[in-house]
């Protein structure tokens, strides 16, 4: 994925003291970069968000995820780049890969307006909703996810759960069977044994 200019630092103008931490947590302003479609800029919900520069329709692509930056054994994170754990995320068989920005700095929200879905290799962050301009962009981190960290949301939706379970499988199990058509293909492929079995419950 390409990335344009550096975003707009006057939007930290106003902070100075904020403008140090949010550049001891995230890294160099190298690192905040934004394509034509979407700008990085502070999110009421945390840190940075990801916002739309433009309208997106139902269905769009609002933006292709860059997995190019494998982390295993032998290509481990560099914190001192700015490269975290909470930064990753986790593939088909395994595979982790750092999330680039803009990406990475997308928030977590309990009524996302986007999902990811895989189409020929590539991850695309597909729009759920009609996306206006200036709207943070915001998808369910519980999605294609089983295993790890329970975190604290703060996305401030009135359907806010408060939590994001470290499983899909943990959330009720109504939500679960709406949340099925937003799977990824290989998720329901490495869980087909639960995801038939929640298909199959009345």
């Amino acid at each position: 994925m390409r990335f344009g200019n550096v975003v707009d630092r006057s939007v930290y103008s106003r902070n100075r003291r904020l403008k140090g931490q949010v550049l001891s947590r995230y890294g160099n302003w190298s690192e905040f970069r934004m394509t034509g479609d979407v700008r990085i800029q502070l999110s009421s919900i945390q840190g940075l968000g990801v916002f739309a520069a433009k309208e997106f329709e139902v269905g769009q692509t609002v933006l292709l995820v860059d997995d190019s930056r494998v982390v295993d054994a032998d290509h481990p994170l560099n914190p001192e780049r700015g490269e975290h754990p909470h930064h990753c995320d986790y593939l088909a068989g395994g595979r982790v890969v750092l999330m680039r920005p803009p990406e990475r700095y997308i928030n977590s929200s309990c009524d996302p307006n986007t999902f990811v879905k895989s189409r020929q290799g590539i991850r695309h962050l597909i729009a759920l909703r009609p996306i206006a301009v200036g709207e943070e962009i915001t998808c369910e981190y519980v999605l294609n996810c089983h295993g790890g960290e329970e975190w604290e949301c703060r996305c401030q939706s009135p359907h806010c759960r408060g939590r994001i379970p470290s499983s899909f499988f943990d959330l009720p199990r109504e939500k679960q069977i709406k949340l099925l058509p937003l799977l990824d293909d290989w998720f329901v492929e490495e869980h087909r044994e639960k995801i038939e079995a929640l298909q199959r419950k009345p």
